[in-house]
């Protein structure tokens, strides 16, 4: 019997050949893609508007692979939930939704695990098992849009920025995006995505001349090419002044500015002469710098930075004209740490 294919995920274009490999009408894809994504169905035959002999032919070629819910964690303050959803080969992914006070913002994987090495996080602990597709990306949307239509709410925004490295997966990652921004996926503005990544040089570049208004966030963590190298082994190859050029590029060809992620090390990186670093290496580029409070990680030996030197490294950089934000804690007690809770329930056959 020949192996079912996976629909879900599938652009316009593609599920116009699906439509013409049937012998049917070019118009019945975009009803196909409105079913998969603007109603979220997850069985052929809720497709109503198609005849009974439309949806067995599409039974019998195709599926619609949406995941399940592994492990699912609340913070205690009902602001953040993090979901480990089970791809249908068993894979695992974390998805962390934050309700913030502008709207309900979904951080999603693009990777299940990671091969970036980065030295304070969890996700590359077990390395990567491999990149997730479109369809799996976009997934992690649906599932939690069809938790919030209980509340009549959905998810507003989407950040790029769970386990893996997204420009390493870019092909997918482009089509998660375009999905998300299509009519008849989630007509969703491009200005609502954000795309982080470690530093993927030549794919920021590849990026910005897709000319896409997604908003840029550029793992940072460090101030000098020792200290971040020894941070973020993507440093090696692509260096600060490597990366910040290509940022600036960016910037200057999207329109958009971009944000520096940093988080704060106990010793390592939250002291004023790292400060005054990181301000000889951002000042005049019109960026924004993220800290972020290090949530620890039972096999990484770092510690938290402490509120103290978090506000004198914020004061600092603020009081020398760099437009600089501390994020605020929220899911410390579900762990908030990317990997954590996939690295928590990881099953055997899943370890390389």
């Amino acid at each position: 019997m020949q192996e079912r294919k996976n629909i879900f995920g599938m652009s316009l274009a593609e599920l116009t050949a699906v439509t013409q490999e049937l012998n049917w009408p070019d118009y019945r894809a975009k009803q196909l893609a409105r079913w998969l994504y603007l109603r979220g169905v997850s069985s052929f035959r809720d497709m109503t508007d198609l005849s009974l002999k439309m949806r067995e032919e599409l039974t019998a070629k195709y599926l619609i692979a949406r995941p399940k819910l592994k492990v699912r964690q609340e913070a205690k303050n009902g602001k953040t939930a993090k979901f480990l959803l089970e791809m249908t080969d068993g894979v695992s992914v974390e998805s962390v939704l934050m309700r913030q006070p502008y709207g309900n913002s979904l951080c999603v994987s693009t990777q299940a695990g990671c091969n970036m090495g980065c030295a304070f996080c969890a996700s590359t602990l077990p390395g990567l098992m491999r990149n997730l597709t479109a369809g799996e990306i976009l997934a992690q949307v649906m599932y939690v849009n069809d938790m919030l239509s209980g509340e009549g709410q959905k998810v507003d925004t989407i950040v790029i920025m769970g386990s893996g490295e997204p420009l390493m997966n870019y092909d997918n990652v482009l089509a998660f995006i375009k999905l998300c921004h299509a009519d008849y996926g989630l007509n969703m503005g491009y200005r609502h995505i954000t795309l982080s990544t470690s530093g993927i040089v030549p794919n920021i570049y590849r990026l910005a001349d897709e000319n896409l208004p997604v908003g840029l966030s550029i793992s940072l963590h460090a101030p000098t090419d020792e200290l971040r190298s020894r941070l973020m082994p993507v440093n090696r190859r692509y260096p600060l002044s490597e990366l910040v050029k290509a940022a600036a590029h960016y910037a200057a060809t999207t329109g958009r500015r971009v944000t520096y992620e940093y988080i704060l090390i106990a010793g390592i990186n939250d002291t004023e002469s790292e400060a005054k670093k990181l301000l000889g290496l951002l000042k005049g580029q019109g960026a924004i710098v993220n800290l972020i409070p290090f949530n620890p990680v039972a096999e990484r030996d770092f510690k938290r930075s402490s509120p103290q030197n978090q506000r004198k490294f914020q004061d600092f950089l603020a009081a020398k004209g760099l437009n600089v934000t501390l994020r605020r804690e929220m899911g410390g007690d579900i762990d908030a740490a990317c990997g954590q809770l996939r690295n928590k329930f990881l099953g055997s056959t899943e370890r390389k």
